[in-house]
């Protein structure tokens, strides 16, 4: 089924598909693999107009989602301490998005009860197509939106959502690359990530031609997989993305990853998550004993 021929909806939220449920990519792909898929978000859907996304940045601190913004021209592989200090406001940069060269990331904007219940009815819609129990399996969710400017880079990144992101007005490239390949994401990368460093991840260029590369348009969506880096490339008018997400309980890979970075640092080759069971959970133990240990000492010393 194809972007168009999926009914938009006529109010700002409603029960139905969101998502082409003959798309197979749900079942067998889920936290896997990236796939593309079609979905019914463009910029005439009430929740993504204009006006109604600028409404978000002048509401009250209890609804009010937390911006994250740049501007200035950015390389696939830079790091995020070296981009440009910010001279606009958040408010001057969404104004100015058609030609500031900026990026705009507007987190946590189900905390608007109607993108709220947007966000829940997605989740419920993508946990039935993929037959997985997210509610039972995730720490937190999120619901993200995304501005780009024209022709404006978004750095290679890691990310530890499990993520539906979903292109709701102009076009752009991304790039996503397979968190199993060691060549392109080695494990102590991996590790740092969880352990002390949200930008970790190295872009190798010469492992370019290993990416799945989706054009995205409106309508058009990706599943990025926790952990699986990738970079995007805005088209030639604004860009407007849609992001559902979700992290899994710490216990999933975090705790084992931060136990392998300290095995690491003291000369070891830790065994990667998934290949030993016992091993997975003594490392877990060993950490979730460790935070207990320190949340003891701090109420202590109060």
């Amino acid at each position: 089924m194809s972007a168009a021929t999926i009914a938009r909806p006529q109010s700002a939220v409603v029960s139905g598909s969101f998502f082409d449920a003959s798309n197979e990519g749900f079942r067998h792909s889920y936290d896997k693999k990236a796939f593309s898929y079609s979905h019914i978000f463009t910029e005439s859907h009430p929740l993504f107009q204009r006006a109604r996304m600028r409404r978000l940045l002048a509401e009250g601190t209890a609804t009010r989602p937390w911006a994250v913004y740049d501007a200035g021209d950015i390389q696939v592989g830079q790091r995020w301490e070296t981009y440009p200090a910010k001279t606009k406001t958040v408010e001057e940069t969404f104004d100015d998005i058609d030609s500031g060269r900026a990026w705009m990331m507007l987190r946590h904007v189900e905390k608007d009860p109607e993108y709220g219940e947007l966000l829940d009815q997605c989740l419920a819609e993508v946990s039935r197509l993929s037959g997985q129990e997210i509610d039972s399996d995730k720490k937190s969710q999120e619901a993200i939106i995304f501005f780009t400017s024209p022709n404006r880079v978004t750095a290679y990144h890691i990310d530890r959502e499990c993520n539906f992101l979903m292109q709701v007005r102009g076009s752009k490239t991304i790039n996503i690359f397979d968190r199993t390949d060691k060549d392109v994401v080695p494990e102590a990368e991996l590790e740092k990530f969880w352990a002390k460093d949200n930008n970790a991840g190295v872009y190798k260029p010469q492992f370019q031609d290993r990416a799945f590369v989706c054009e995205m348009k409106p309508g058009i969506g990706v599943h990025i997989p926790v952990n699986c880096p990738h970079w995007l490339q805005n088209g030639d008018d604004v860009g407007i993305s849609f992001s559902i997400s979700y992290q899994f309980k710490d216990w999933k890979r975090k705790n084992v990853y931060q136990a392998n970075y300290h095995l690491r640092r003291m000369g070891m080759n830790p065994t990667p998550p998934g290949q030993s069971a016992l091993i997975d959970n003594s490392k877990r133990l060993a950490i979730e004993t460790g935070l207990t240990l320190k949340r003891i000492i701090k109420r202590k010393s109060k």
